[in-house]
């Protein structure tokens, strides 16, 4: 295996043994919140590092086998262990290319929850209409997807659309699935607005952020400023007339965070923490992968919104992810929530880049 694939999966299967230790520690059996974490992020890497677990000993077993050929003093005894290494050998390349999906979108692949925030971009309008095009189609995945989802934040455009909005979901394989869809979507197609048929063109852009538990950010309330202020947008008089909308500000980082979701102020704090702890870990996360980037193979996943990813073209009901020359002629059944073609192409183009590495 590369060093890279190699160290991410030593790390989860470390990880995943210090959990074992800790949920059998009174202290974290004591503390409800803390033994909570550690369940949710011991059950995200139970697969890879189980499946770890065992390619470790094929490859022990295939070392043996080599041995025994190597020292083998009759000929029987030689057959019998190079028949018993193919079988070997066999079993590793069947759960090499599990642990190869599994190991797609680096070490954060394991989560079962992320922050995604889709905004308009250029085209008014239209640009807001088409990213409540792109919730609507996440949302639909993530209902066929058996994931749950959850609106932190959303602000309405006049005609229905919406100018951003931010949303967490939660399922097996969410983040490993979703972090491609990070980065600028363009659409092209007639508006519902356009009297002469014309074809307009606008974008939308999409992030996607692992959500960490709550231990692994350290946030304290002096590290941040929170700012509460009356709800804008539908909701009646008690949005309008109640200071129940947070506004939270990382010291640190200058991140801002808002949520007036919720009628109760003390759920909008919640969300918005939330929210704040995935863009922190995010943030740390992009420091290190710049740090990296020479060495880094699976770039489809970089998330970077400034990169233009996938055009929408509605007249010819054509989808073109750009970053591996897809095109699909089913933008119909995409937009309706058929996801799972574009995620596969991808998913495979990643396990590609890495193939190559994983065997000794």
């Amino acid at each position: 295996m590369s060093g890279s694939i190699r160290d991410t999966l030593e790390e989860k299967l470390k990880r995943f043994n210090q959990l074992e230790r800790e949920m059998s520690d009174p202290e974290v059996l004591g503390n409800g919140a803390r033994m909570s974490a550690a369940a949710r992020e011991h059950g995200g890497l139970a697969k890879i590092a189980n499946k770890y677990r065992d390619f470790k000993r094929l490859t022990d077993e295939i070392r043996g086998c080599k041995e025994m050929i190597e020292d083998a003093e009759d000929v029987d005894e030689r057959e019998m262990a190079e028949t018993e290494i193919e079988s070997l050998r066999e079993q590793r390349e069947e759960l090499w290319n599990e642990l190869l999906s599994l190991t797609v979108g680096g070490e954060d692949s394991h989560r079962t929850r992320c922050v995604m925030e889709i905004r308009a971009g250029t085209g008014g309008e239209e640009a807001a209409l088409f990213a409540r095009d792109l919730y609507e189609m996440y949302r639909r995945y993530a209902e066929q997807r058996r994931w749950k989802t959850e609106i932190m934040d959303a602000s309405a455009s006049e005609k229905g659309g919406f100018k951003e909005i931010t949303l967490t979901l939660e399922g097996e394989g969410v983040y490993r699935d979703l972090q491609y869809e990070s980065g600028g979507h363009r659409v092209q197609r007639v508006p519902e607005t356009e009297t002469q048929g014309r074809v307009h063109t606008s974008a939308a852009t999409v992030a996607v952020m692992p959500e960490p538990e709550d231990v692994e950010v350290d946030l304290k309330p002096d590290d941040y400023r929170i700012d509460k202020f009356c709800a804008s947008g539908p909701g009646g008089q008690h949005v309008n007339k109640t200071e129940s909308a947070i506004r939270l500000t990382h010291h640190d980082t200058g991140i801002v965070v808002q949520c007036q979701d919720e009628k109760s102020q003390h759920k909008n704090l919640a969300k918005a923490l939330r929210v704040l702890k995935a863009r922190i870990y995010e943030k740390k996360r992009e420091e290190e992968a710049a740090k990296q980037a020479a060495t880094r193979k699976g770039l489809i996943g970089s998330g970077d919104r400034s990169q233009r990813i996938r055009t929408y073209n509605f007249p010819q009901n054509r989808l073109t992810d750009h970053r591996i020359n897809l095109t699909l002629y089913k933008l119909d059944q995409i937009v309706a929530g058929d996801l799972e073609p574009v995620t596969d192409a991808l998913i495979e183009y990643d396990r590609d880049q890495l193939r190559g590495d994983m065997i000794e």
